[in-house]
């Protein structure tokens, strides 16, 4: 499989400028947001049925973890809050075009404390080269805006028969589903790494903000 060389694009000014939009003014009242420098603490959660999924969300973790903030990676299943968490990355293997329920359940029923945090969404499913289905899940639209979510990233996934029921390893033959592992590490540490960077640029152009507004 013939893989790109990944390279982390700049932030630029005008998608800072988007960040601060939808984030900043919550951010600032409700004292969400870290002064510069400071660590941010971070959850990467993902719904994952055989495991694949959570690895990316690992190797998500680990990433933003290397800009120094605090970062805790879970399943979806075990997550019951969002409290004290400043900033969230949450995926989900999808299956039959869908999210899996953890992890739709885990937006839906956290909306509001995600709705006062910068959030991420990632996917994982399409296997093959070129990977298939090119499509979003049918539920992402509707998730991405649940979580007011900033950024939605595909990403290839992993099929491994040895860890497939019997009813999936039947569909996996009928449909000649290519089995095999398609993750992209390099694009996946890639985007975690934007959206660490990310998290600088906004918390840097909040704290600037506020020390350019006249205090009452």
């Amino acid at each position: 499989m013939s893989r790109r060389r990944a390279h982390r694009p700049k932030v630029s000014s005008i998608r800072v400028s988007r960040l601060y939009a939808s984030f900043g003014l919550r951010g600032m009242l409700d004292g969400i947001w870290t002064q510069k420098g400071e660590t941010m603490k971070v959850l990467v959660s993902a719904g994952s049925k055989h495991g694949a999924t959570l690895e990316i969300a690992q190797a998500i973790g680990d990433e933003i973890a290397r800009s120094g903030h605090e970062v805790t990676v879970a399943s979806a299943e075990v997550v019951e809050g969002l409290s004290g968490f400043e900033a969230a990355v949450i995926g989900s293997g999808v299956y039959a075009g869908r999210w899996l329920p953890t992890a739709r359940e885990l937006v839906e029923k956290a909306a509001s404390e995600l709705a006062a945090i910068p959030v991420w969404l990632f996917s994982s499913g399409p296997v093959g080269d070129p990977p298939k289905p090119e499509e979003d899940a049918i539920d992402v639209a509707g998730l991405m805006t649940t979580a007011g979510a900033v950024d939605h990233r595909v990403f290839s996934g992993h099929i491994d028969p040895d860890k497939l029921g019997f009813a999936e390893r039947a569909i996996v033959k009928a449909l000649r589903v290519p089995v095999g592992d398609y993750r992209d590490w390099e694009t996946i540490t890639a985007w975690a790494g934007e959206i660490a960077l990310s998290l600088a640029s906004f918390s840097e152009t909040v704290n600037q903000s506020m020390v350019d507004s006249p205090s009452d």
